[in-house]
């Protein structure tokens, strides 16, 4: 769970830093953390069709868990048309507690193609696998991308989403953040190496070499 006493903010201040690290434009993308509110839990979303910049904690959406509860809550906007593909992911995956979904240009032109991110590089295991795969095309906002995309991230945690974006998972806000804009560099990279010839991809047990190392890399709690 973020610190603080107003995990809202922390949603306000993650979405608005998506921007100023350009991997994100204007009212595009979303980001969500897991929390409760009165006692109910859920988490917390950017509402849909609003600047980051304009954003005020008030305005940010809370959805329980519980279909129940949705009536005893009382939220100031809308949420986010993705919700749902949040509360899918959280669903499946009760490890994580934040989620930041981009549009960034690179990542989002390779989701274009419907190309996933293979092991041109180790650092695709910062997503937690041996390749960043892209999910099949949903409407946006629909409980079949809901799915597909909770599919795409029962084992790992970033996925692009075909024709639309990406998504990236963490323990915190700062988490999710740095993992998506860690895609978006990858992404740059398989562009470029894809201009230079045919990528020449890590084996299977390379990379397994790689993940295992991950495991004690940096600062550890």
């Amino acid at each position: 769970m973020e610190p603080g006493n107003d995990i809202r903010q922390c949603v306000i201040d993650c979405a608005r830093q998506m921007n100023v690290l350009g991997i994100n434009v204007n009212k595009s993308g979303n980001v969500s953390l897991r929390g409760e509110s009165q006692s109910i839990k859920g988490f917390w979303i950017t509402p849909t069709g609003m600047d980051y910049v304009d954003l005020l904690p008030e305005d940010i959406v809370f959805i329980p868990f519980d279909k129940t509860e949705q009536c005893k809550i009382r939220n100031k906007r809308l949420a986010s048309s993705e919700w749902k593909m949040h509360e899918r992911v959280y669903e499946k995956r009760p490890d994580i507690d934040a989620i930041v979904h981009t549009h960034s240009a690179y990542a989002t032109a390779l989701a274009c193609q419907e190309m996933s991110i293979p092991a041109f590089h180790y650092m695709v295991a910062a997503a937690g696998a041996d390749r960043i795969d892209c999910a099949p095309y949903a409407l946006f906002g629909s409980e079949v991308l809901a799915n597909e995309a909770a599919k795409a991230l029962e084992k790992t945690n970033a996925c692009l989403l075909s024709h639309h974006g990406v998504l990236a998972l963490g323990g915190s806000l700062k988490e999710a953040l740095k993992l998506a804009h860690e895609v978006e560099n990858l992404a740059h990279m398989y562009v470029l190496t894809r201009m230079l010839g045919e990528p020449k991809i890590l084996s299977e047990n390379q990379m397994k070499a790689v993940l295992e190392q991950f495991k004690t890399y940096g600062q550890q709690r």
